[in-house]
């Protein structure tokens, strides 16, 4: 199953997390997959394609023996990840999946997660896959979602409070609240079989939903 949702080229990263089988990479030829440290393994071990591959490389030992090799220094202040969404950003691409990303380290997965953040304030989109779910984050922007039956769906504000959050679609509504950072209000809302819509005027959210609920469109326009 593709989980590229995009008409337009996308950036690929995988990075040193954990491997989950159900979310497969499937790169186009106009796509462009880099390999942050040793994400390069997990690519190599799926058999995709590795277009680059970047890192200070202290989780392989090691710089991989590759034509594009980025090496980064260990002492730095991007994480691999972060520096290669910003080689994603420089190439022109807009939308970037993020694999591999969660899981293992708790610092890292939180790191992932600010680089979603980061990608939602550069008027981008970022989809990084768990196990059976996926996380984005919206800044100042909507999520629109086709008819899901069921399925479970959570939002946290991120970074501050989030004004005029609103809610369509799902089990539980909002219409223009205020989100905050420190109580999780948004958690465990379900999906009921019609097409869903949330939306923040001011901030920034991170929505956790299933693998099955793709996003109807991919405007990064202002919602």
């Amino acid at each position: 199953r593709r989980l590229l949702f995009s008409m337009k080229p996308v950036c690929i990263i995988a990075g040193a997390g954990d491997f989950y089988e159900g979310a497969p990479i499937a790169p186009r030829a106009e796509d462009f997959v880099i390999a942050a440290d040793a994400g390069y393994t997990a690519l190599c071990r799926r058999g995709v394609r590795i277009d680059e591959v970047i890192g200070d490389f202290d989780s392989m030992g090691r710089a991989p023996d590759h034509p594009n090799v980025y090496r980064l220094p260990v002492e730095k202040d991007d994480t691999d990840m972060l520096f290669a969404l910003r080689v994603g950003l420089k190439r022109g691409y807009r939308e970037f999946h993020l694999y591999d990303g969660v899981g293992g380290r708790l610092d890292h997965t939180l790191a992932n997660l600010q680089c979603l953040a980061w990608l939602a304030r550069q008027g981008c989109r970022g989809y990084l896959y768990g196990d059976k779910c996926v996380l984005s984050a919206i800044y100042n922007d909507c999520l629109r979602f086709r008819p899901l039956e069921d399925g479970i769906f959570s939002l946290f504000a991120h970074g501050g409070t989030a004004h005029g959050v609103s809610i369509r679609g799902l089990k539980y509504t909002l219409d223009g609240a205020d989100v905050g950072c420190d109580f999780p209000i948004g958690v465990s809302n379900q999906f009921t079989g019609g097409p869903a819509q949330v939306w923040v005027r001011q901030g920034v959210l991170l929505a956790v939903y299933p693998l099955e609920a793709q996003p109807q469109d991919l405007s990064v326009e202002g919602a």
